[in-house]
């Protein structure tokens, strides 16, 4: 950051009185200019019909990660509750209607600013279709995801916390429930 967003003169980083981080503070109007990390917001839309269980994933058009596979999911919107994002995702990345579930995994990343949170989710229908930061979109079995083309970390702990739980589940010896992590490693 270099200039103030409130009045335009130039800021510099240093710590506020009563503060114990590096701020970037401007000189002319004294406004503190807070960096918070981003929320990543997206959903696990799920398609089940006769026992078998299949999750909707999208293959990005965009980088970071082009031409990885996803769950639907990106940056919360201001004036928006993160169920609301994760639905709004799911519509522009897949063209997917959903019905919304619990919170199912809450992860954080720390050396990118950011926490990426999943909604469980239910597909209402078959009728979903790639977005413009899609290229593809694909039901998957577990066993017929593309494991080493997932696109982020987080994504792969919530997949794999969901067969777990999904496992659990129909073993008759739990459900789902809230999974968290800190990623603190940087990809390759």
């Amino acid at each position: 950051m270099k200039f103030c967003s409130e009045c335009g003169q130039p800021v510099s980083l240093q710590i506020p009185q009563d503060d114990t981080r590096p701020r970037f503070v401007c000189g002319s109007c004294g406004t503190i200019h807070y960096q918070n990390p981003k929320m990543v917001i997206g959903s696990l839309p799920v398609w089940e019909r006769d026992g078998q269980v299949k999750v909707l994933l999208c293959k990005r058009a965009i980088e970071p990660r082009l031409g990885y596979w996803t769950l639907p999911a990106g940056f919360m919107e201001n004036d928006e509750t993160t169920e609301d994002a994760a639905v709004r995702e799911t519509e522009e990345e897949a063209g997917a209607r959903i019905r919304l579930h619990e919170l199912f995994s809450l992860v954080n990343v720390p050396h990118v600013h950011q926490v990426h949170l999943f909604y469980r989710a239910t597909l209402l229908d078959l009728d979903y279709q790639a977005g413009i930061e899609s290229l593809e979109v694909e039901l998957y079995t577990e066993e017929q995801i593309p494991w080493e083309d997932i696109a982020f970390p987080t994504v792969e702990f919530t997949l794999r916390a969901f067969f777990s739980d999904l496992k659990k589940l129909r073993a008759g010896d739990g459900g789902f429930t809230l999974h968290t992590d800190d990623i603190r490693r940087r990809m390759i």
